[in-house]
């Protein structure tokens, strides 16, 4: 008969043979830990991490990155770098110069003459580096979709907190978090920023107008040749590159400037007397040109008009003078009123016309004169 009793469960072995702790060992193992080899292997351990700490030789690594060249460089460099943020700052000042209006200019004209004159190298240096990566992370990076994600994990989080909190614990976590009053912000530090922003608007449209009223003309000159080059790179340039080449010419051509100053003004004083001679050449080829188109002009008119006298003299001479007007004129001198007589006019008439009649000589004869020159009564 075969023995159908339930097989019996054999002792559980102290020891696995894959290495895995069973109760027995770990009891034995925690055992081990208080004895006195484990505290003494310990103590030997930290006494050797202090021995290397205090070794002389781990103490002048040490005082040499604390203590060296290159952590008094870099202290140094901090320094002057928060020096020049603050020098920076200062700038903020309106300037003691005017617009040709009379108009005075704002603390921005000093703050970006200050920033673009590379005055403070190390301040103006960082901001043209954060002004490109600005641009190639607003190219490259989509910071609104990371906008938006951001905002949606953080409130679903603060959702799922808020909820979860009440029905586990019947007290929403979230709300547990809320202050007591709300941050608002003052309204000094508004006021400060709004008329920050007035300041910096003003800033653009004053200079817009000293450009576009040619206060000084180079500047305009320049601003129209930077028109022009934008309008034919925006054909094929893209925005973003389109204001990465503005910012590297605000920021790198007054740096060029200040570093060859010497060699460009000389090239600008060369370039200036020969336009200037060049201008007083064709200035003085104008003058002459002109003076003798009036000299010419001035020739024939004299011409003509003794040609016209002359005309006008012969006409005279050959017209037939009446011997009443030769004696009036006899008579009368310069100045003098000429006598006349009433046998100088002719009779008017003192009665209605004639039906059937013409002419005058007809009219005159059928009167009642009949022809006679009676004179006048008057």
């Amino acid at each position: 008969m075969t023995d159908t009793s339930p097989p019996k469960l054999a002792d559980l072995p102290q020891q696995s043979e894959f290495k895995i702790p069973t109760l027995q060992s770990t009891t034995a193992m925690d055992n081990a830990n208080g004895s006195p080899a484990m505290q003494n292997a310990r103590d030997s351990a930290y006494n050797a991490m202090n021995t290397v700490q205090n070794h002389p030789a781990t103490q002048n690594v040490k005082d040499t990155f604390n203590n060296g060249p290159v952590a008094d460089n870099v202290r140094n460099q901090s320094a002057k770098t928060s020096s020049e943020f603050r020098n920076l700052a200062d700038s903020r000042t309106p300037p003691s110069k005017s617009a040709a209006s009379g108009q005075p200019l704002t603390h921005y004209h000093s703050f970006f003459y200050n920033l673009l004159s590379w005055e403070n190298p190390r301040a103006t240096a960082i901001s043209f580096l954060s002004t490109v990566l600005f641009i190639f992370a607003a190219r490259y990076l989509p910071a609104l979709r990371w906008t938006f994600k951001v905002l949606y994990i953080t409130l679903g989080c603060t959702a799922a907190a808020e909820l979860g909190g009440k029905m586990v614990l019947s007290q929403g976590l979230a709300s547990s978090f809320r202050p007591k009053k709300y941050y608002t912000i003052p309204r000094e530090s508004l006021e400060a920023s709004l008329e920050d922003v007035e300041q910096l608007i003003n800033f653009f449209v004053i200079e817009f107008q000293r450009v576009l009223f040619a206060e000084k003309p180079v500047h305009t000159v320049a601003a129209f040749v930077a028109s022009l080059i934008s309008y034919w790179l925006i054909k094929f340039t893209p925005i973003w590159g389109l204001s990465l080449i503005t910012v590297c010419l605000l920021y790198l051509g007054p740096l060029v400037y200040t570093t060859n100053k010497e060699l460009i003004d000389h090239h600008v004083e060369n370039a200036t007397n020969v336009v200037n001679a060049q201008a007083t050449q064709v200035r003085d080829l104008a003058g002459h040109h002109t003076s003798r188109a009036t000299s010419v002009v001035k020739e024939y008119a004299g011409d003509y008009t003794s040609k016209a006298q002359e005309y006008i003299g012969s006409a005279r001479a050959k017209a037939p003078t009446s011997p009443t007007a030769a004696n009036s004129g006899a008579k009368s001198g310069p100045g003098t009123q000429p006598a006349y007589t009433s046998s100088d006019f002719p009779h008017a008439p003192k009665q209605e016309p004639m039906p059937g009649v013409t002419s005058h000589q007809e009219q005159y004869e059928k009167s009642r004169f009949g022809g006679q020159a009676e004179a006048a009564s008057y």
